[in-house]
């Protein structure tokens, strides 16, 4: 055996494949795994003590968005101080590239909600471009992307609420071609955000066929997660089976009291469709709330046009009046209606990139509208007004916490062992604790406290699984030559302090992280991060 560089000594490892527990020292040489042998079997300059810890390959986040936080801090110590070694960015469908330079501005508006603000211009237009720019930040974590349907969509079609003439269908996916060639994973939609929302399931189907050529992964944050989520699940059944392309749900979940007893039913439709040879996987975060941009609580119509056109909506009475009437519907409806699921004492501020208005942060929308009004109560619609003011002043660059989602549902979905682990974590203001906690709550609430998965399958989920599912090819798994991204942690002290009401504070129990073969955590604490790479996707 050559020289290790770096021996992880008498630790458990958890392989990443859902085996049980062995103990084990493993030999790391510059970035890939060197052997795994008997304890105290191997030797090097460099070793630690992981006697009574569990070493696991590094955890994938495969539902980030961190697509300009990296540019602006790659230390990302949110993530890796958690065990994340990997994320997958151009999530639901609206990302960052590829862009043309008469777009970037108002994409970066409507994304800030999501993604904050870089503080400058973007200098790439295309996904190699932005590889590139991730390379030249050193970030501490590696990191691969998924091509935004809607970049695409907007790159051809504008905004425009309509069906995709045949040859736009063609050079959208001629651009799709291009970008899975530059190392794209695979496509990204989300169909309750424009541009998205406005395509129908045939154009799904036809982009789809182009990332079939390369077997690359279809994402996609659904068209209901409510009220019509049967409908949403078999439409994304639909597009496997048409395609052939390879389905993951995105951060899978029920939204709306009402809507919870149905999850036996949608899981019932997935394992018919596995049986039937469809491949549809899904990720999860572990809370029962979510986290997106607050334009997202107006109809899908009022964002027909862009940014400037949504604006125009909100600065109209009459038009304010047409969304306010479908918000406060009650009735099922075919687009996810955030109000009705939350109501405005359960969407909370969590971000206003713009910096404007730091006394809403951490509050929910009835009592910033309180606030504002200086009043001690505020009516529904009232509140609502309120919400569209603030869309209109801060250009839609607001993000949203919304509680919608079952402590039962979470735990029935956990244990299904095609959904692996993901954060869908907002990184602006004060944002959901899942951005610094989602790991770490796992090993300690869901494994350690209640047993309801064991602690080598919630590894699996972690890392392994989702290596496969993304074609992570070398990553998630502990074994001879396979990638040195690492995570050491404690099983007996592991858990997330991450709160809603206090949310930027790191886990416990993460003792030590390796990415590129480097040390990034050292003893809880960051140690040299900046050793991570943009990872390209290889169709075999």
């Amino acid at each position: 055996m050559k020289t290790p560089d770096l021996i992880l000594k008498n630790g458990l490892v958890a392989d990443g494949t859902g085996r049980g527990l062995y103990p084990a020292d493993v030999a790391i040489r510059r970035n890939y795994i060197l052997g795994i042998d008997a304890p105290n079997s191997l030797h090097a300059m460099e070793e630690l003590d992981c006697k009574g810890l569990v070493i696991a390959p590094g955890f994938i986040d495969t539902h980030s968005h961190s697509d300009l936080r990296v540019l602006m801090e790659p230390e990302l110590p949110m993530k890796v101080r958690q065990g994340i070694t990997l994320e997958v960015f151009g999530q639901d469908g609206i990302s960052v590239a590829p862009i043309r330079t008469a777009d970037q501005q108002a994409v970066a508006r409507s994304l800030a909600g999501l993604d904050g603000d870089l503080g400058r211009a973007w200098d790439w237009q295309s996904v190699a471009e932005y590889l590139a720019a991730i390379e030249r930040a050193r970030p501490a974590i590696d990191c691969a992307y998924l091509i935004p349907h809607g970049a695409v969509r907007l790159a051809v079609m504008g905004m425009e609420d309509r069906q995709a003439w045949p040859e736009e269908i063609a050079a959208m996916q001629e651009l799709i071609r291009q970008s899975m060639r530059e190392g794209a994973l695979g496509l990204s939609t989300g169909l309750i955000y424009p541009p998205c929302c406005f395509a129908d399931t045939s154009e799904l189907v036809e982009l789809c066929r182009a990332v079939v050529e390369f077997d690359g992964i279809f994402v996609s944050h659904m068209r209901s997660e409510s009220d019509y989520i049967e409908d949403g699940i078999a439409e994304m059944i639909e597009v496997g089976k048409q395609s052939g392309v390879r389905v993951h749900i995105s951060h899978f979940k029920i939204a709306g009291r009402e809507n919870w007893a149905r999850i036996d039913g949608v899981l019932a439709m997935i394992e018919q469709a596995q049986a039937e040879g469809v491949r549809v996987t899904a990720d999860q975060y572990p809370y029962i709330a979510g986290s997106t941009m607050l334009g997202a609580i107006l109809p899908p119509w009022a964002h027909a046009g862009g940014v400037e056109e949504t604006l125009k909506r909100l600065a109209s009475i009459s038009e304010r009046g047409k969304m306010r009437a479908e918000m406060l519907d009650r009735s099922p409806s075919h687009w996810d209606n955030f109000w009705k699921w939350s109501g405005p004492e359960g969407i909370v501020i969590p971000d206003i990139p713009s910096g404007n208005h730091p006394e809403y942060l951490g509050k929910n929308l009835s009592e910033a509208a309180c606030q504002k009004n200086q009043t001690d109560h505020i009516s529904e619609a009232d509140a609502i007004e309120f919400a569209f003011d603030l869309l209109r002043d801060e250009r839609m660059g607001v993000g949203m916490i919304s509680f919608s989602q079952s402590e039962d549902v979470v735990c029935k979905i956990m244990q299904q062992t095609y959904v692996n682990v993901c954060t869908d974590g907002l990184l602006g203001g004060k944002p959901h604790p899942r951005a610094y906690g989602t790991y770490p709550r796992i090993l300690g609430r869901y494994v350690r406290e209640q047993n309801l998965i064991s602690l080598e399958e919630a590894v699996r989920k972690m890392s392994g699984l989702a290596a496969e599912t993304f074609q992570l090819r070398r990553y998630g798994r502990i074994e001879d030559g396979a990638q040195a991204n690492l995570v050491v942690f404690n099983p007996h002290q592991v858990i997330d302090r991450a709160t809603f009401a206090d949310s930027r504070q790191y886990p416990e129990g993460i003792e030590h992280v390796i990415v590129e073969g480097e040390l990034a955590v050292r003893y809880g604490e960051m140690y040299l991060p900046g050793h991570g790479k943009a990872v390209k996707f290889k169709a075999e």
